[in-house]
């Protein structure tokens, strides 16, 4: 008997909250989680692509570098919704108009790893 019908499920997003910092609270006081989903690989990879640079040599482009500093921080983009780094009332507030400057811009060192690590 096959168990193939077990690997026939979608893969349907999923999401969890994170407290990230105690620094973000809502007008009662109380914290406010970050909330993230979780991303296909096909998305990853999407995501890979996006951030990879050709490597040339002697003027033929002879593969790819993964710029991990930039993967990061789309990653961390792709996979946060609340709060919604593209929002551009955050990105003003912040004084960016890139989405992707928000994250680093609104944690601290600690908070982001731990954004970082409860993504990954």
């Amino acid at each position: 008997m096959s168990n193939l019908q077990a690997f026939m499920t979608p893969n349907t997003e999923e999401t969890r909250e994170v407290i990230v910092s105690d620094r973000f609270k809502d007008k009662d006081g109380k914290v406010v989680p970050f909330v993230i989903k979780s991303l296909s690989q096909a998305e990853n990879e999407e995501i890979k692509k996006r951030t990879s640079i050709p490597v040339v040599k002697s003027g033929v482009v002879i593969g790819d570098k993964l710029d991990s500093e930039k993967y990061g921080r789309e990653l961390v983009l792709a996979s946060v919704t609340t709060p919604n780094f593209r929002d551009s009332e955050l990105c003003k507030f912040y004084a960016t108009m890139d989405p992707l400057d928000v994250p680093s811009k609104m944690l601290r060192v600690g908070e982001y790893r731990k954004l970082v690590k409860a993504i990954n």
